[in-house]
């Protein structure tokens, strides 16, 4: 690996060690674990394909067992609610309840973050999302990883009028707030 390279490497990882570090912090008062934060995190951004704890698992990288504890203690908690699904009542899917929305709100996750990205231009901060963005699709896609991207960033989605777009892989019409949440179904555009 060239200096460059891994010197972009050495960042991100330093850059995820350090926020891990403050999402122990930030949970340990309410007895979660990083884990149970990035699941609540997850759940509050992820579509109506995208809510199950398989999909969960296959997001964090984890094992089924470990999500399904995880997601064990956060519903007896009630930070999450689980119910069927309406077509298939074996699926299970997870929603953010009132307490968890007010759990994550509270948290003020990455302080530190925002008090960093100050003093960076929005158009360093623009150019940087979008070189680790390719950079991140490209490691999901050489290692066979679902992208999990946003909806209006896929291939699947079709735009049929100023505001109206639908999901070409379900033939489903996707409403404006769809187009900002993630699918383990995403492709990216090329």
């Amino acid at each position: 690996m060239d200096d460059k390279l891994f010197s972009l490497f050495d960042h991100v990882e330093r850059l995820g060690t350090l926020t891990r570090g403050g999402m122990r912090r930030a949970g340990a008062p309410y007895g979660l674990q990083p884990v149970h934060l990035q699941a609540l995190m997850y759940i509050r951004q992820a579509n109506r394909y995208s809510n199950t704890p398989q999909a969960l698992a296959e997001y964090l990288g984890l094992t089924k067992g470990t999500v399904s504890q995880s997601v064990l203690l956060l519903s007896r908690r009630g930070f999450i609610e689980r119910y069927a699904d309406s077509v298939d009542k074996r699926l299970v899917r997870l929603a953010l309840s009132e307490a968890g929305e007010k759990l994550l709100k509270e948290l003020r996750l990455a302080p530190e973050w925002r008090q960093a990205a100050r003093s960076i231009s929005a158009g360093r901060i623009k150019t940087t999302v979008a070189a680790l963005q390719e950079l991140l699709y490209g490691v999901q896609q050489k290692s066979g990883i679902n992208t999990f991207g946003v909806c209006r960033s896929c291939i699947f989605c079709r735009r049929e009028g100023q505001r109206s777009y639908r999901c070409g892989l379900f033939d489903e019409r996707l409403a404006l707030p769809d187009l900002r949440k993630i699918c383990r179904e995403h492709l990216p555009k090329e």
